[in-house]
């Protein structure tokens, strides 16, 4: 996978990931709490937080989250989350995966990465991790909401293809592309020492407007307002009017499914 700048792939994009990503069922906290028998005393890592989709409801179960993330835009917005709903053990901190010893953290009871583990060299975080990470600790890789259903809806074709006359066909990721890395997150992690691996499934409804969909498509590397530039109103004019068409009614049900891998040393 080609290596890009941490700060520069969400750059733009933080207001809308705030308000339109879609975060995790709290089935996912609470196998989290169960599995990990979380009962406020543990320390908590949130590796490339956003603006705190996992962070802010974890916190009610640890003792504090160090919520790291290259983006100065999302940590801020996190704060802002975060005061919103009155959660005060959460500590923002700019960085990445490659600036982990940097960082000065505590031993950790718990990491989590919650749809940016595919953007690090994942062995060499794992390996900086076994270093961190207390006996009984553990690894938690959450995917982002990703559909049940593995054809594209036809909604979601309308908005690729637009986004394709605008940016091109290749994936967009800051200024170069992206490819999905060829090993799953289970390969790397059966072959590190968090080899113990379980899974967790979640399915969910999730309804979205329109303002909601298109907002959502700014929310993206691949479709950062950074990237559009002085077009970014003429493509959210675009993706409205193909949806407004597509969808008379005005919503989108999408079924949605969260996995956690969560992995421990054997």
């Amino acid at each position: 996978m080609t290596t890009h700048d941490p700060e520069e792939l969400f750059r733009s994009t933080a207001p809308y990931y705030a308000r339109y990503r879609p975060g995790y069922p709290s089935e996912f906290f609470s196998c989290l709490v169960e599995f990990q028998q979380l009962d406020g005393t543990q320390e908590a890592l949130d590796l490339g937080c956003g603006t705190g989709q996992i962070a802010i409801p974890l916190a009610a179960s640890v003792r504090h989250v160090i919520a790291v993330d290259p983006q100065p835009d999302m940590l801020e917005w996190g704060r802002h989350r975060a005061a919103e709903d009155g959660v005060d053990n959460i500590v923002w901190q700019q960085g990445d995966s490659t600036t982990l010893d940097t960082l000065d953290l505590p031993d950790l009871d718990l990491v989590t990465m919650g749809a940016s583990f595919h953007w690090m060299d994942r062995d060499a975080v794992i390996a900086y991790l076994d270093g961190k990470v207390v006996p009984g600790g553990a690894i938690v890789v959450a995917s982002g909401g990703a559909p049940v259903d593995e054809s594209t809806p036809a909604w979601a074709e309308i908005i690729r293809k637009i986004r394709e006359r605008y940016l091109g066909t290749q994936r967009r990721a800051g200024s170069g592309t992206y490819e999905h890395p060829a090993e799953r997150h289970e390969v790397i992690l059966a072959r590190s020492p968090f080899s113990d691996v379980r899974r967790g499934v979640w399915e969910w409804d999730l309804v979205r407007d329109l303002d909601a969909v298109v907002g959502l498509q700014l929310s993206y590397s691949f479709s950062a307002p950074a990237l559009l530039g002085d077009r970014t109103e003429a493509f959210v004019a675009d993706v409205r009017a193909a949806l407004a068409e597509a969808c008379p009614d005005g919503q989108i049900v999408e079924r949605l499914k969260t996995e956690a891998l969560i992995a421990r040393r054997p």
